[in-house]
């Protein structure tokens, strides 16, 4: 006697995306390897609605190795976008959102779904070769769609650049902060060992 849903489907339920199950096994398995100064990679954010990558380049070094066949962030962050809905929440941070991707809600990643691809502008230059007599319209809205696509993604990298720029110079204005405080703490070691 085979079983079934309400629905009529079969017992055979659905399974996530590789990748939505790896970042989240990633999440709940690696987030509890931290690093070796105890200090968080990567964590769920305080709702547990979404997560923080708290050091990109120990995340990628240490973490997507382990879950992923490579250690780039960028493939990671790109990875990411493929699926509808996910939202990069904060400018000074690496937080992503997502309404299905929660912590202790791993049944939900079933619903997570990739974006409608762009179809290929490939395939319309074939037909319009093939078609005698036809007019070039497809061929240059193809070539249009491709320029506006190719702009758009331009934009975005320009904006992931300018974000990444605000935070090397916050870390550099923080690494000053840091030498000088440690030359003021050297300053006052020198002259409380000069006192005894």
């Amino acid at each position: 006697m085979a079983a079934t849903t309400s629905s009529g489907q079969s017992p055979r339920t659905r399974s996530p995306a590789p990748f939505l199950s790896k970042t989240y096994d990633l999440l709940e398995e690696g987030a509890a390897e931290e690093g070796d100064s105890g200090k968080k990679i990567v964590s769920w954010n305080a709702e547990g609605s979404g997560f923080v990558v708290w050091s990109p380049a120990e995340f990628s070094e240490l973490l997507l190795p382990k879950y992923f066949k490579h250690n780039n962030f960028s493939s990671f962050i790109r990875q990411l976008n493929t699926y509808q809905g996910f939202k990069k929440t904060s400018p000074r941070q690496w937080e992503f959102k997502h309404e299905r991707f929660q912590k202790g809600c791993r049944h939900m990643l079933v619903e997570i779904t990739r974006k409608k691809c762009e179809p290929s502008a490939f395939p319309v230059y074939l037909k319009a070769s093939e078609e005698s007599g036809s007019s070039n319209t497809a061929v240059a809205a193809a070539e249009e769609n491709n320029c506006l696509l190719l702009m758009e993604e331009n934009k975005n990298l320009r904006k992931q650049k300018l974000e990444l720029q605000m935070q090397i110079s916050q870390f550099k204005a923080l690494e000053m902060k840091l030498l000088d405080c440690l030359a003021q703490n050297m300053e006052d070691h020198q002259k409380n060992k000069v006192r005894c």
